[in-house]
């Protein structure tokens, strides 16, 4: 039988407690784009990698749809799946088996296994295993019967950075750290008394952050002195003087360590409130991005029995966490942990996971195309994505059409409608080569084909300008005789021909 070596914390020394006054609820909490942001980033990543466990632990190392559809509730897929999956095109691939039109079946491209490859080799690394064992002796001594439930540790172990197994492959190589203790045929009002239970007190890793950061440059520090915690308000916080007095005398009060035991302390004093503090504070510290979903964080406090205490250290102290309600849901994010947006500490867990998000915004070569097709290409997708019939249709259409404007005398609107479609390319040619015709503009169309531009006329909409000027046309009898085709744009008078335009048009 293994010999516990134990240690219980003895309580620090009762002081004068006090009780505050303010009203925390009528602060205005603001909103920081910065901490939004990094909260948005990574907040689909998690259903991403679910999902490619999911995939990959298949021995044909696919899934059909439905199959993933069943499990949408449990992988934390936020949208229909197959959205979910068509919009990672460089994660997943979409495939039908032997070419038969049924459920489409879903696999991992190649550069996902190639970066599911590394992200193993990460987990079997010594340097990792040590890193998550230490984090995870600092959480169960957090705990005051120094051992926590595996259902709990569950809802944190993506905080944690902790593999999936890590009750199999991490658990084990650490007999002198912890032991798995109870049975799965057992429950309690929690779940199954199936825990995480410490073998040996470690005094080494029992120093929390804030008392590391108070001894480091040669500095001396004596337990149960004030440590006063890092504020950053956001931009926009205001606070009357009345709360800034209540903030500077909640600094100066003791700072009671996270690892040490504070039942003594009435659970409305501002000492309680200070101790809640600092023990939120080691514990985001433990997670990789210095952040973690709200209700996993109060399940953790439930447990402790301080789920009060936690929820009023998230209230009172807008300068230490900010709550982000990104995507509808509320995480808890540590502000000193991040530096303009982004972790002021990066790991290998970290380092992964961006490599991942960078990999769910790429863009394969084939759709880039697709996507920086010119505009002109839109057209011609349509008219090859029509069906045969239609295109029989709409060739004959076209040819009655034409047989029937064949059939009109009056060539005068045909060339009108022409130069109205070749107008835009000239004006252009215009500009290009910097000539300034003053307010004629010539045409090299068909016969007798001469517009003055001094008569503004509406929008250069081609549609619209035809339907304004077909009923003018109508009533006019116009004979291609009456203007003079000039070989040189010299000898054109554009004013003489439009006021033998204008006689005809007064008949």
């Amino acid at each position: 039988m293994r010999l516990l070596c134990r240690r219980i914390p003895e309580p620090c020394r009762p002081g004068h407690h006090h009780r505050t006054l303010v009203d925390f609820a009528a602060i205005k909490h603001v909103r920081d784009r910065g901490f939004d942001h990094a909260v948005e980033r990574e907040m689909l990543l998690k259903p991403l990698l679910q999902l490619k466990n999911f995939i990959k632990s298949e021995p044909a190392k696919s899934l059909p749809l439905p199959v993933i559809s069943q499990h949408k509730d449990s992988l934390q897929i936020p949208t229909r799946p197959i959205e979910f999956i068509r919009k990672y095109p460089s994660v997943f691939e979409e495939f039908h088996p032997g070419g038969i039109g049924i459920h489409p079946h879903i696999k991992l491209t190649q550069q996902v296994l190639d970066l599911d490859a590394e992200e193993q080799l990460v987990y079997q690394s010594e340097s990792y295993k040590q890193d998550v064992a230490d984090r995870l002796v600092k959480l169960v001594m957090l705990a005051r019967i120094d051992k926590i439930p595996l259902n709990v540790l569950d809802c944190i172990k993506w905080d944690l950075g902790l593999p999936d197994d890590y009750a199999k492959s991490i658990v084990p190589e650490f007999p002198d750290y912890f032991r798995v203790v109870g049975s799965k045929n057992s429950s309690t009002r929690l779940g199954p008394e199936v825990a995480l239970e410490l073998v040996c007190w470690s005094d080494e890793l029992s120093v929390s952050v804030m008392e590391k950061k108070a001894k480091s440059g040669g500095k001396v520090y004596e337990k149960g002195k004030p440590l006063s915690f890092q504020m950053q308000f956001s931009t926009g916080f205001e606070m009357d003087e009345k709360v800034k007095k209540w903030f500077d005398e909640w600094q100066k009060l003791p700072y009671i360590s996270p690892y040490e035991n504070a039942t003594h302390l009435g659970s409305t004093t501002d000492e309680a409130d200070k101790w809640a503090a600092g023990l939120l504070h080691e514990l985001l510290n433990l997670f990789v991005s210095k952040k973690a979903d709200k209700e996993g964080l109060l399940y953790v406090g439930e447990w402790l029995g301080i789920r009060s205490l936690f929820k009023r250290a998230l209230l009172n102290h807008p300068g230490i966490f900010y709550v982000s309600g990104k995507m509808g849901t509320y995480t808890v994010v540590l502000k000193e942990g991040y530096k303009r947006g982004w972790l002021a500490e990066k790991n290998e867990i970290v380092d992964i996971r961006s490599r991942y998000m960078h990999l769910m915004h790429l863009v394969p070569e084939d759709r880039k195309a697709t996507t920086n097709a010119p505009a002109g290409s839109k057209k011609e997708e349509k008219k090859t994505s029509k069906q045969p019939g239609e295109n029989n249709k709409n060739h004959e259409k076209d040819a009655s059409a034409n047989s029937k404007a064949s059939e009109l005398d009056d060539s005068v609107d045909e060339d009108a409608y022409d130069d109205e479609d070749e107008e835009d390319n000239d004006e252009v040619e215009d500009k290009k080569h910097g000539s300034g015709h003053g307010n004629a503009v010539i045409k090299k169309g068909r016969a007798g084909n001469v517009r003055n531009m001094d008569v503004r006329g509406p929008s250069r909409g081609p549609r619209r300008e035809r339907s304004v000027d077909r009923p003018y046309r109508k009533n006019v009898d116009v004979r291609a005789e009456d203007f003079r085709r000039t070989d040189t744009h010299s000898n054109l008078d554009t004013r003489g021909a439009f006021k033998g335009f204008k006689k005809r048009t007064s008949r």
